[in-house]
Parts: structure tokens; C-alpha cells; sequence
């Protein structure tokens, strides 16, 4: 697992940030993207969960983002479930290139209802390795058809590339941005919001 980096001062926000989707849609090599700027080809699967901290700054407000990276294969999920908890936003990515992964992006919906989270969470969903256009297999009509049926905003989905750098970073500062204007002062002390840190309780601060 990744040593998360040295708290800064000053910081008034910290999220949870999950990554969700089947093994070998690309959800290692979108964290590692917007963490380094990094790319690896045939990164080997996750086993379990991996963690990273990414410090940004929106505007004036200092944001400590903790991401999450999760197995996507079958015999994990009972283990990874339990990382969800307390998420405040979910990045479920499926493989452009892989028919089977668009398909069970249902499934991953269901698992998310079973944790109550699509009401307690920002949900996106990423469409990955878009680079290779000649063999995306899933239509925009496909993809706007599964958003509609559940009820996820279009403007929540992104089609992205881990490997040539497409819409990664945006995807991910568009939800900070989202999770901040949803939090404000007056939600801090709510369960299952995002957290919120008051400048005059920071102390050495937070991240």
C-alpha cells in the first residue's frame, strides 16, 4: 500500500474518492495518471485496495483527496465493500474496448444501492481507453441510454484515457468541485458528507 504524503498546513477539505469497475478496466492507471502523471502499460491487477493521497487546490481552498483503488475481480468484492464506506465520491469505470465491462456496470449500481451510497455520493462514471478508437465497442447512444435508465446525469460521465492523458485530471477536479459546493460550512457535521475542517480548528493542519 502507498505511504500517503506529508500532511500541509492550511488544508479545509478531505475527501474519499473510490475507484469501482471490473479487473482490467484501467482504475490503477487513472489514479496513477492524476497522482504522478504516470502511465504504465500492463499494470498487474490490484489485490484488495490500494490508497494514495492527492493534494490540490480549488481556487482558494485547499483539498486533501483520498483515493481509493479497488480489485475488480469477483472473489474481492466482499473485502472491497467494506472500503466503501463513508465515500464521498464513486469513479466507476468501465473499458470502452470491452463490451463485458459496460454490461456489468449495472451490476456495480446494485452493489452501490446495497450500500446506500448513490444518495450519500457523487457518482461518475468513466469511460476508459478512448485513445484506441478503432476498437471502442460502446456507442454514445449506449452509454446515454444506461445513464438515462439510472437516473445518472449525462454531464456525470467522462470518456477518458489513462494512457494518452484524455480527460483524466478534469474528471477527477470536476468532482472535488462538486463535492465542495455540496459540503459547505453548515453540512461538516453531517454523516456520510464530505468532510469539511474550519480554518480556526486546523491546528498544524490536515494534509
Amino acid at each position: 500500500m502507498n505511504i500517503p504524503q506529508p500532511m500541509e498546513k492550511g488544508c479545509q477539505y478531505i475527501f474519499k474518492i473510490i475507484l469501482i469497475g471490473d479487473s482490467g478496466v484501467g482504475k490503477t492507471s487513472l489514479m496513477n495518471r492524476y497522482k504522478d502523471n504516470t502511465y504504465e502499460s500492463g499494470n498487474a491487477a490490484t489485490i484488495g485496495v490500494d490508497f494514495v493521497i492527492k493534494n490540490i487546490t480549488i481556487g482558494d481552498k485547499k483539498v486533501k483527496l483520498q483515493i481509493w483503488d479497488t480489485a475488480g475481480q469477483e472473489r474481492f468484492r466482499a473485502i472491497v465493500s467494506n472500503y466503501y464506506r463513508g465515500a464521498n465520491g464513486i469513479l466507476i469505470v468501465f473499458d470502452t474496448l470491452n463490451k463485458e465491462s459496460f454490461i456489468h456496470l449495472k451490476d456495480w449500481i446494485e452493489e452501490l444501492k446495497k450500500q446506500i451510497l448513490l444518495k450519500s455520493a457523487e457518482i461518475r462514471i468513466l469511460g476508459n481507453k478512448i485513445d484506441d478508437k478503432e476498437k471502442v465497442c460502446i456507442s454514445k447512444d449506449e452509454v446515454q441510454k444506461f445513464l438515462l435508465e439510472n437516473g445518472i446525469p449525462p454531464t456525470n460521465y467522462y470518456e477518458v484515457s489513462a494512457k494518452d492523458d484524455i480527460n483524466v485530471e478534469e474528471s477527477f477536479v470536476e468532482l472535488t468541485k462538486k463535492l465542495i459546493d455540496v459540503t459547505g460550512v453548515s453540512n461538516a457535521k453531517q454523516a456520510k458528507k464530505p468532510t469539511f475542517i474550519p480554518q480556526k480548528t486546523q491546528g498544524g493542519g490536515c494534509c
